[in-house]
């Protein structure tokens, strides 16, 4: 039965059906030729839905795409590169920082790149950065938005794993943290290397200035983020308040609001949420029929034959994340895999929390990879650069990201410290 369904999913949307639609149609397929209950469709369906913290997800799409509008992004970067326009690489160490705070408020790769990527592409090229390279530090940077808190898909993997989403956002800190330090020192090297940039030197009044109109927009992640941590909030609470802070904010102090392109926004996070939702409806018929068909059990056995060494499997799961990112939607690759490989994972006394933040890590790697990455098509589009020049000059982050999936693999403590933190 599993056989069947991925074969014809991979089929369906090789020829260019959508995924959730492919899942849909893939999964109906199978339960009609098993003779499986056909009522139970609708039944699994609505109860993948039916799910207080899932809400969270079209609100943090909406606080991105205010953040986007109302000129909160730009305060973001002004304020980074005001810290760190003084080093060598300045303006690319900002781009990172930038993409980590925006994260914080927003949760969504797709929207840093939006909203962030124009303006840090632009002023990268206009300090001498190689346009290429400044294209792909913003694609590959835009994938910490995908990891550190309030991330979406680490949302959806907690749910679909059923563990806790605070503990599961809380884990993002330790990856997201990691890879920052480790893209700023490699940046540094390489504008040092090729002369990027230019040092910037501020008087201390300019930078405390700089910093004063952008507190109401930095502070944003840390009222969301400790609101969520010390309880006071739930996720799904914290949402809405990203989406009431970032409206309020642009409103009020910054007064760039576009009240008329409000409903559009609405409007817009609701399609992307529903494109989403729709996706995790259909996987859960899929993962009912793995259930049936005792996937897990045989995925872990096969596993477990090969080895019972933790790290080991958790390297060589590692690689499927990064194969299986580079071709499929990285929603639907979370619904289909955790099912499949988080019991085989537990089994071994891998952390079920240090499995999902993981694999979302790994995962994340695909939105910046050919041939579907989301990012790297929204960062050629938005810096009119084709992909072919982008992928070239990114390869040598996607080596460093590589290492460090294969570090943090044996490394559970990268995300288990955080949540004994937080949590």
């Amino acid at each position: 039965m599993s056989l069947l369904l991925l074969g014809l999913f991979f089929i369906l949307s090789f020829l260019g059906i959508p995924l959730a639609v492919s899942l849909g149609i893939s999964s109906i397929i199978t339960v009609v030729l098993y003779d499986l209950p056909i009522t139970i469709i609708a039944r699994l369906m609505y109860t993948s839905m039916n799910s207080f913290l899932l809400v969270a997800v079209p609100l943090f799409i909406l606080a991105g795409t205010v953040m986007e509008k109302g000129g909160v992004a730009n305060r973001i970067f002004n304020a980074a590169n005001s810290f760190v326009g003084r080093f060598h690489g300045g303006l690319g160490m900002v781009n990172i920082i930038a993409s980590f705070i925006f994260g914080g408020i927003s949760g969504s790769s797709v929207a840093d790149v939006g909203s962030l990527g124009p303006l840090e592409i632009k002023a990268m090229t206009d300090e001498g950065y190689d346009k290429s390279y400044s294209a792909a530090l913003t694609m590959v940077t835009s994938t910490l938005s995908s990891v550190v808190p309030p991330s979406i898909l680490m949302i959806v993997a907690a749910v679909a794993g059923e563990q806790s989403v605070s503990a599961c956002l809380a884990g993002g800190f330790g990856p997201a943290i990691t890879l920052s330090g480790i893209f700023m020192i490699q940046n540094y090297i390489i504008a040092r290397k090729n002369g990027y940039g230019k040092i910037i030197k501020r008087t201390l009044r300019s930078i405390v200035d700089i910093i004063a109109r952008s507190i109401p927009a930095l502070i944003s992640p840390i009222i969301i983020l400790f609101g969520m941590f010390s309880g006071i909030v739930t996720p799904t609470e914290a949402a809405a308040l990203a989406v009431i802070y970032t409206i309020f904010i642009s409103t009020f102090v910054y007064k760039q609001m576009p009240w008329r392109q409000f409903p559009r926004m609405i409007i817009s996070a609701g399609t992307t949420a529903g494109t989403i939702l729709l996706v995790a409806m259909t996987a859960s018929i899929a993962t009912y029929i793995f259930a049936v068909d005792q996937l897990p059990l045989k995925v872990s056995a096969f596993l477990l034959g090969f080895s019972q060494n933790p790290a080991l499997i958790m390297v060589l799961m590692g690689f499927i994340f990064i194969i299986v990112g580079m071709f499929l939607d990285i929603i639907a690759a979370i619904l289909l895999l955790t099912p499949v490989l988080m019991p085989a994972a537990v089994q071994v006394g891998v952390d079920p929390v240090h499995f999902v933040v993981f694999m979302v890590t790994s995962l994340a790697i695909g939105l910046s990879t050919p041939p579907v990455g989301v990012c790297l098509f929204a960062t050629s589009l938005v810096s009119k650069i084709s992909i072919e020049k982008i992928v070239k000059a990114s390869w040598q982050f996607y080596v460093t990201i590589f290492i460090f999936i294969c570090v943090f693999a044996v490394s559970p403590q990268i995300s288990l410290i955080f949540v004994r933190l937080f949590t």
